[in-house]
């Protein structure tokens, strides 16, 4: 019933985003555009999924290690190459739990949307979804709820090929700049001021990062670089202490205030993370939700696990 009506209601919230139902396709057809993709909105839609989790919701929240089974019930499958018009980029799974409560994985690449973007998305799908399902002439059930058509004893089950379940969720942290202290231009300054948040992570968590990682740069025209960063030789300026806005984890996102599938009922549990599939760090840098004066930007670090 609860797959139905997200179905019912994401094609509804995709109508004002279509690209996020889009596949990668190689524009690299001569050595000038050699491995860069665009992302081309077409009939191929998002994935949706429906599973059963063995175990009672309250059970699960009450786990002291939790992370690994986080991993299950978020589906995601690696864009495989050279075949990048066959893979979704964006992922929906329902997971039942025996006790009828149920969540909802989304995965999504960053090729499409950042978690800043993708937090805005959310927002209006959940608003979407509330309104639909709350209409006092909507029907009982969900245009998509067929379980006649399920065989019995044969409930959908959980993906076990998915890669989420072979990662854990990474510390990570978000750094809210003045665009003043990021010159996206200057090679020189940003690779400092990307190392100077490297080195404040470090410190943070007491580890120590690889001397090459993934960077993503997203400027404000929505396209994505992505290269390999190395650390090498580089010398951080200063403290970037005196610019900076904020600091900031996952929940300072505000998933959980501002996101519900339910009118009545709150989420109880909200977990986010990215996960490369090179199990590289990951540093990603991108515009910050809203500033339409596109003043600030943030700098996200993803530490491997």
């Amino acid at each position: 019933m609860v797959a139905g009506w997200i179905k019912e209601s994401l094609g509804k919230a995709l109508v004002e985003k279509p690209l996020l139902a889009g596949r990668l396709r190689s524009i690299g057809e001569n050595n000038t555009n050699y491995g860069e993709f665009e992302i081309v909105s077409n009939d191929s839609g998002v994935r949706l999924i429906e599973a059963e989790m063995p175990m009672n919701f309250d059970d699960f929240i009450h786990l002291k290690e939790k992370k690994n089974v986080e991993g299950q019930l978020v589906f995601w499958d690696d864009i495989h190459e050279p075949n990048t018009q066959y893979s979704p980029l964006f992922y929906v799974q329902v997971t039942n739990f025996k006790c009828g409560r149920y969540s909802i994985g989304i995965s999504c690449s960053i090729f499409l949307e950042d978690p800043y973007s993708i937090t805005s998305f959310l927002n209006r799908w959940s608003k979407i979804h509330v309104n639909m399902v709350s209409e006092a002439d909507a029907p009982k059930n969900p245009t998509f709820f067929l379980p006649n058509l399920r065989k019995k004893g044969c409930p959908p089950t959980l993906y076990s090929s998915s890669n989420t379940s072979n990662y854990h969720v990474n510390d990570t942290l978000i750094f809210k700049l003045p665009l003043k202290f990021l010159n996206l231009s200057d090679d020189i300054h940003k690779n400092n001021l990307v190392e100077k948040c490297v080195e404040e992570v470090e410190k943070k968590f007491g580890k120590n990062l690889s001397t090459k990682l993934c960077l993503f740069v997203r400027e404000t025209s929505k396209d994505v670089n992505v290269e390999t960063f190395s650390r090498e030789g580089i010398n951080p300026f200063g403290s970037i202490k005196n610019g900076l806005v904020s600091a900031n984890y996952w929940d300072d996102l505000g998933l959980a205030d501002n996101i519900r599938f339910n009118e009545e009922n709150k989420a109880v549990h909200f977990s986010c993370w990215i996960i490369n599939p090179g199990n590289e760090d990951l540093v990603l840098i991108t515009p910050s939700l809203g500033d339409e004066s596109g003043s600030e930007i943030n700098v996200i670090v993803t530490m491997r696990d």
